[in-house]
């Protein structure tokens, strides 16, 4: 295989980088437009490519690969048939028809996956990319580039914890077209100057406190919530998925102290009744500050999701603060929780989930809109305007690495901007509940802590 300088002459060739004037995506008029797309089409570049990006990669350490759309993808497909690692392939979008997925290939949760990007400018396209892949409980730690515009995008990604790998970056690439007379001397003090003067200054988006929160709510169950989380300094919930009255009262009252709700699925309880469950249930909850809510996750029309709410043997609107909802039945169908707040399923991480993109979209419209909506729960950040509940939080998933790091309190506080943690088995199934909930409570609560700093990153 020839130098790399002689690789990159070989592409040069194929008119993958154009100077003069261009105005990109972002208004910005460059010296330089970059389009890697034309590599596809030489076999023998394509391939010699894919094998300088391998040589720069430990890979031992990944079991899949996966190109980002679209310019990448055939990248990826010439790494994974040169390296025998799997390759996973990611849509723009999920098909509106057949398995409607996202992520298509064979895989399995936990592995690791190497992402191929073509040029990385900004980095967003991949820090949208990453939260879909991770999804699918498959892990990203590392991204191999081809060129970097030297604009931010690779010291925004390596801030977040991932490791970049490039095989060039256009001061290399201008110092050889420089070099063999492709470039004058004035071409690349102009392109010199446009990058000093054009890198992307980021700004962590940064949550707002709880206090500032409590501020701006309007429903009397968000600012019980938030209340409560300030005094408590916890933002702890309990899912109670237990299956016995006794077995429910018995760990609200340990964990009570150190919650600020506790979650139940009151119709698993196989020796309800409503004064031996309810009752005491409620005056645990009074003793020690929490609230209860009902993950009853309605979903039918609004008549019937009345019927469920208000009768029956449970009569839930008498006793729980909160519950959940789907909004699959419209606006109209969370009209009949009076007096309760509602928590909208804006997304689900079960896999083959039908909560798509464009779902979660019409989802939120719904949620941001209709005042009964305090909140939802969704793997994927959602507007401030609503609190976010992150069910499957496990301190167990924590270990090195950014990949190591999915729903661990630290991730979905730093990276999803999460307001409640929502734990189960973690707790309940633990051989001392009240041990494991302080543990969450103070690891919840240094993670909330700890994601309010904010950090300016400049590239």
């Amino acid at each position: 295989m020839e130098s790399k300088k002689e690789f990159f002459l070989e592409c040069y060739k194929l008119g993958i980088i154009k100077f003069g004037r261009f105005t990109l995506k972002s208004g910005i008029e460059s010296p330089f437009y970059v389009d890697l797309r034309p590599l596809a089409s030489d076999p023998k570049i394509l391939k010699n490519l894919a094998n300088y990006l391998l040589e720069m990669l430990p890979l031992d350490n990944f079991d899949l690969i996966c190109g980002v759309p679209y310019a990448a993808l055939p990248m990826a497909t010439a790494m994974s048939l040169e390296s025998y690692i799997p390759l996973i392939i990611k849509r723009k979008e999920a098909k509106s028809y057949g398995t409607k997925k996202l992520i298509e290939g064979i895989y399995q949760k936990g592995q690791n996956c190497l992402l191929v990007e073509d040029v990385i400018t900004s980095g967003k396209s991949l820090l949208e990319t990453i939260p879909e892949i991770e999804q699918e409980d498959l892990k990203v730690s590392d991204i191999v580039v081809v060129l970097d515009r030297e604009q931010g995008g690779k010291q925004l990604l390596e801030s977040k914890g991932y490791r970049v790998h490039t095989l060039f970056n256009i001061s290399e690439v201008c110092d050889i077209l420089q070099e063999t007379g492709e470039l004058s001397d004035e071409e690349v003090k102009r392109i010199q100057d446009f990058l000093q003067g054009n890198h992307i200054q980021f700004e962590e988006e940064t949550r707002s406190s709880y206090e500032q929160k409590l501020q701006t709510a309007q429903h009397s169950v968000s600012k019980k919530l938030l209340e409560t989380a300030l005094a408590k300094k916890s933002n702890l919930i309990a899912s109670a998925d237990v299956t016995t009255t006794q077995e429910l009262l018995d760990l609200a009252e340990k964990v009570g102290p150190h919650i600020i709700a506790l979650k139940t699925h009151i119709d698993i309880i196989s020796d309800f009744e409503y004064e031996k469950t309810i009752t005491p249930l409620k005056a645990i909850a009074a003793k020690h500050q929490f609230l209860l809510m009902e993950d009853r996750k309605f979903a039918d029309i609004g008549n019937t999701q009345e019927l469920q709410f208000t009768s029956g043997v449970f009569k839930i609107t008498n006793w729980a603060d909160f519950v959940t909802s789907q909004v699959i039945g419209g606006f109209e169908s969370l009209d009949c929780f009076h007096n309760v707040g509602v928590v909208a399923i804006v997304g689900m991480s079960s896999k083959g989930a039908l909560t798509t993109s464009s779902y979660r979209e019409e989802a939120l419209k719904v949620a941001l809109s209709h005042p009964n909506v305090i909140g939802g729960v969704s793997q994927n950040k959602i507007p401030e305007d609503l609190l976010l509940f992150t069910p499957g939080v496990n301190l167990a998933d924590s270990g090195d690495g950014k990949g190591q790091q999915y729903n661990t309190p630290e991730h979905v506080f730093k990276t999803l901007h999460t307001d409640f943690i929502i734990v189960g088995r973690g707790i309940y199934k633990s051989d001392n509940p009240e041990a494991s909930a302080i543990t969450y409570k103070t690891e919840g609560w240094n993670a909330y802590i700890n994601s309010l700093e904010k950090k300016a990153i400049q590239g």
